[in-house]
């Protein structure tokens, strides 16, 4: 199946999607997960996260912003989650910045089989090697992806993989998703999206949807979802005006997913597989 027949069986299919996610961005993420053709469901509460997950189709847990209260809900929902066979897709927010952070992520993963992890590069290091460093939220600039660094990348990226079995979705200036054998390169995106919170929980939601919505083939269901946004920013950023700042790009970015047709992926698609 193609990555553009994959993005049409988004709003074919709407699958339900169940977010225990951050309050900074919640809005966002249920506005993209809305606007690429999905049903967005929010619970956090231990007593009802297993029950909202077993009506829904697929499972996004993000770490953003971690409590007490929330923490055993997602597991909770991880747990429902896989009794049910339906895909979980792990968002590891700052893993690596603090123990909390990188013990919940370890934690998940041990609780349940993750379908994929999206996270930058230095997140999924964290999960792999039980430690890292990251800059506040965002990737250290020495683990950054680039033209130059790309094989050893990509060679990383498999080996998070099947280290963590799980598919890995690592986004940055050059996105990287990958299983232990194949990985896609994808250069679609813009700078000025990591200037939006929220671009990368946004992500991790399109994931979920697009992995529900094609639960037989989730790499390249998560390579569609990680290009469809790169391609959202890129169109997005065509529109915008002198006067407008993050504010207008998020909105931007949300309406160019809500009208991206397979027909726009395909022809602003910019990948390969290695």
């Amino acid at each position: 199946m193609s990555l553009f027949e994959t993005w049409e069986n988004i709003r074919q299919q709407a699958p339900l999607i169940h977010h225990i996610t951050n309050y900074v961005t919640v809005n966002d993420v249920a506005n993209i997960t809305l606007a690429c053709g999905a049903s967005p469901v929010m619970a956090d509460d231990i007593d009802e996260a297993a029950e909202i997950t077993t009506l829904a189709s697929g499972l996004c847990l993000n770490i953003g912003t971690l409590s007490q209260r929330t923490i055993p809900a997602m597991i909770s929902a991880a747990r429902q989650a896989s009794k049910l066979h339906h895909p979980i897709v792990l968002d590891p927010v700052g893993a690596g910045a603090s123990y909390l952070r990188t013990q919940t992520a370890q934690k998940l993963l041990t609780t349940a089989p993750i379908t994929c992890i999206r996270g930058n590069i230095s997140e999924i290091k964290t999960l792999v090697n039980g430690a890292g460093i990251t800059k506040g939220v965002d990737a250290a600039a020495v683990d950054c992806v680039t033209a130059e660094n790309l094989a050893e990348s990509c060679t990383l990226a498999k080996q998070a993989a099947n280290s963590l079995k799980t598919i890995v979705a690592i986004t940055g200036a050059i996105d990287l998703v990958a299983d232990e054998k194949s990985c896609y390169v994808i250069r679609n995106g813009r700078p000025e999206m990591s200037r939006i919170t929220g671009t990368g929980c946004q992500c991790s939601a399109i994931v979920a949807a697009c992995i529900a919505a094609n639960p037989a083939q989730p790499l390249s269901a998560a390579a569609t979802a990680v290009t469809a946004m790169g391609l959202a920013g890129e169109i997005a950023y065509s529109y915008m005006q002198p006067e407008d700042g993050n504010a207008t790009y998020r909105n931007r970015i949300i309406d160019t997913i809500c009208r991206l047709t397979a027909s726009d992926l395909k022809k602003g698609a910019q990948y390969e597989i290695h």
